[in-house]
């Protein structure tokens, strides 16, 4: 859906776009119905890739700390590897830049901001930077300086100096401070920093009072949600790009609720233009042909949609499929055409996981999919 369409969408029409009456759906109360599936051969080959021996010396090879699939709102699967359990709130890494956009998707149904807001008008701190809006922070096309790089780069990584030395006072501040390279809005770069100054927009939009309960009141507790911690700087801004910590079982909710349109129970949580926003590609993206299993950006969620130079990234699964990712593995899959939600929480260091490999697995294994 482009911008455009959705800035003119009014908060009543929203609400209209979701009047249909509700289909008998599965949704979790406490905690969710379980019906595990049956054991297979593919489940087993599934089981064999997420759960393979790794020479945890070396850190080399596929590590699965939870792995978790909801179908039809009912929990089909479910296995850990120690020290994870059911009960472990887990380091998301980059999905919490997912789950502060659902956070942020509340306050959009409320009218606290529109998609081409200059950033400056909700985070004054940005103010050097008049033509960035809101929107293009979402698609991570602030134009800023930044560069992604990690533990193998530290050297020139802006994210590296944010989260760990010199901008880690005031994320959001520390990056404000970077220069642009680029036009709003007509380059994708990734990057940590643009979803921070989302937070602090955020914080500046609420007050310090209501900013502070704001994910649980929001999202977690309407959601069920009892597990979640999300850490703050030293300034205290939620770090939206990395410190969100969920059990598999409480991450599943988001899942399942991005799955049903925005939708939890009766009650339309996200405007479904709001999510058909995050499932919608960047329009300036280029696919990089030295990454062609790259995932296409949306607004802050990832998506397995062909381009017109490039097939889909994960091309045995359903081009409708769409993601939370992070650091080091870790995986919120929603497949809407199979009514499945997948969680994985990893520790994979060495570049060997594969997306394509593990959904196509899963595809066999819960619907019978043959690879």
């Amino acid at each position: 859906m482009p911008l455009a369409t959705l800035r003119r969408l009014t908060l009543g029409g929203l609400l209209c776009l979701c009047a249909s009456p509700l289909l008998a759906q599965t949704w979790p109360a406490a905690d969710w119905v379980s019906q595990p599936a049956p054991a297979s051969p593919a489940l087993a080959e599934l089981e064999a890739y997420a759960f393979a021996p790794r020479d945890d010396a070396t850190r080399q090879g596929v590590r699965t700390d939870a792995l978790l699939v909801i179908r039809d709102g009912v929990l089909v699967y479910e296995r850990y590897a120690t020290p994870t359990t059911a009960q472990t709130p887990h380091l998301t890494w980059s999905i919490s830049k997912s789950l502060f956009t659902s956070v942020l998707g509340v306050a959009f149904g409320e009218g606290r901001f529109r998609l081409d807001d200059p950033v400056a008008k909700h985070y004054t701190a940005f103010s050097a930077h008049p033509s960035v809006k809101m929107g293009h922070l979402l698609n991570w096309a602030s134009g800023l300086d930044w560069q992604e790089d990690y533990e193998y780069a530290p050297l020139k990584s802006s994210v590296v100096a944010m989260l760990y030395t010199r901008g880690r006072g005031d994320m959001a501040g520390f990056t404000a401070s970077h220069g642009l390279d680029a036009v709003p809005g007509t380059r994708f770069r990734y990057s940590s920093g643009d979803s921070n100054v989302l937070s602090a927009a955020l914080r500046q939009m609420l007050g310090e009072q209501a900013y502070r309960d704001y994910p649980w009141t929001a999202l977690f507790e309407p959601l069920g949600i009892t597990s979640a911690v999300w850490e703050r700087d030293a300034a205290g801004t939620f770090v939206a790009s990395s410190y969100a910590y969920l059990t598999a079982r409480d991450l599943a909710r988001v899942g399942l609720l991005m799955q049903r349109d925005g939708r939890w129970g009766d009650k339309q949580l996200l405007p479904a233009a709001w999510v058909a926003f995050n499932r919608t590609p960047f329009t300036n993206y280029q696919p990089n042909p030295e990454k062609p299993h790259d995932a296409v950006p949306g607004g802050q969620w990832w998506l397995n949609v062909a381009l017109p130079d490039a097939a889909k990234p994960w091309p045995d699964a359903p081009e409708s499929t769409f993601a939370a990712l992070g650091h080091w593995g870790q995986a919120l899959y929603v497949l809407p055409e199979e009514n499945l939600v997948i969680v994985r929480f990893a520790d994979d260091r060495d570049g060997s996981y594969q997306h394509n490999e593990l959904l196509k697995r899963a595809l066999a294994a819960f619907t019978g999919a043959q690879p």
